[in-house]
């Protein structure tokens, strides 16, 4: 039988609270994917720059909605020259706009104001990231909707009789629209990355229930620990000749970049 190369198992079940259906990426969650900023991660330029440890950064961040964009100057304000290395440079606005109804962050030296370079004294990395931890607190809160939440996306929709659907998959290339096709990499299209000790229903957890809610995450965590028999696409080979699958367990191997 000829596999598709990217074929994922979905699990799907009913919100025990409101008229909506849920659908999760079940191969993705399953498997062992972490993010490796700073750890071999490639950059999204048209070339590898992994020495650059800009990892998604380069573009600058997306805000959800001003409310989004309210949240992070919240947090910004408590930012300091220890945690920030461009702190002197954001002035009275770290944002801009970019067209007429998006907003996303400034960028310096052609990267996010926000990403420290790996020649700050604190080390490369976001600034928002590494103020929350500095200060005791959940990164996720401090930074862009869009930057806790890769690589999951979440997209949902109303039918014609008001039913809501609600798909939890993982971030593909063409979910940055053209541009996502001329990245050198990107992480959830290679084993370089599925290096994780914990699948990521785990190791995503608080992401998770931030996105979906701590019952609805309960729901899920019961369906995806049941076998599995499907692993990533990035370990599946010679799907194309019509083989078989390997034989597999919940998680696929780690495969060392």
């Amino acid at each position: 039988m000829v596999v598709p190369k990217e074929l994922h198992d979905y699990i799907a079940f009913e919100d025990p609270s409101e008229d909506k259906t849920w659908m999760f990426d079940a191969t993705f969650l399953r498997s062992s994917w972490t993010c490796i900023y700073g750890n071999g991660c490639q950059g999204i330029y048209t070339t590898p720059t992994p020495e650059m440890q800009q990892g998604c950064c380069s573009m600058g961040a997306w805000f959800l909605d001003d409310e989004d964009l309210e949240r992070v100057e919240k947090y910004a304000e408590r930012l300091t020259a220890d945690n920030w290395q461009f702190i002197g440079k954001a002035g009275d606005r770290f944002w801009r706009h970019r067209g007429k109804e998006d907003k996303t962050t400034r960028l310096v030296d052609d990267a996010c104001i926000f990403l420290n370079r790996p020649d700050f004294h604190a080390g490369a990395g976001c600034a928002l990231h590494l103020g929350a931890l500095q200060a005791g607190e959940r990164p996720l809160d401090w930074k862009p909707t869009v930057c806790w939440q890769l690589p999951l996306r979440l997209e949902e929709e109303d039918d014609s009789h008001g039913h809501r659907t609600a798909i939890l998959r993982e971030w593909k290339r063409r979910d940055w629209g053209d541009g996502g096709q001329q990245f050198a990499w990107w992480c959830t299209d290679s084993p370089m990355a599925f290096v994780g000790g914990d699948p990521v229903y785990k190791s995503l957890r608080a992401e998770l229930v931030e996105m979906v809610g701590p019952q609805v995450y309960k729901m899920l965590v019961a369906q995806l620990e049941r076998p599995v028999p499907l692993p990533h696409p990035v370990f599946r080979k010679g799907t194309k000749r019509g083989r078989s699958l390997p034989p597999g367990s919940s998680r696929p191997n780690a495969v060392q970049g």
